[in-house]
């Protein structure tokens, strides 16, 4: 798994390509969030679009994600989500928790408290 950030309009989009499963790839993920949040990121989109199997490690990794930048007073949101990983999210019910985008420029301007409304 690789992962990259990079800054659009002030919001964090971190591009994950490959697995998300129990090891080095869920750390990683937990790395990169908690690192973003130590740099005073508080909006980031995880781009799942590159995403093709993800385990239950991987999920909970996800809801730990959410959690921590929550917790920070932040917010994270899902982007183009593969089906294998939508109906992952489908069948455990976490699609009504996260805030899921299809489109990069949805999920950035979702940001915006007056595009939001």
């Amino acid at each position: 798994m690789t992962i990259t950030t990079r800054e659009v309009n002030h919001v964090t989009i971190v591009d994950i390509h490959g697995r998300i499963t129990l090891g080095e790839e869920t750390g990683l993920l937990r790395e990169t969030v908690r690192n973003l949040i130590a740099e005073g990121k508080k909006k980031i989109v995880l781009n799942l679009a590159h995403v093709d199997y993800l385990d239950s490690s991987g999920v909970g990794e996800l809801v730990s994600s959410f959690t921590t930048v929550r917790n920070s007073g932040g917010d994270l949101k899902l982007l183009a989500l593969t089906k294998k990983v939508h109906d992952i999210l489908n069948v455990t019910k976490l699609y009504t928790v996260f805030d899921i985008k299809d489109d990069e420029f949805t999920a950035v301007k979702s940001f915006d408290y007056f595009f939001a409304k």
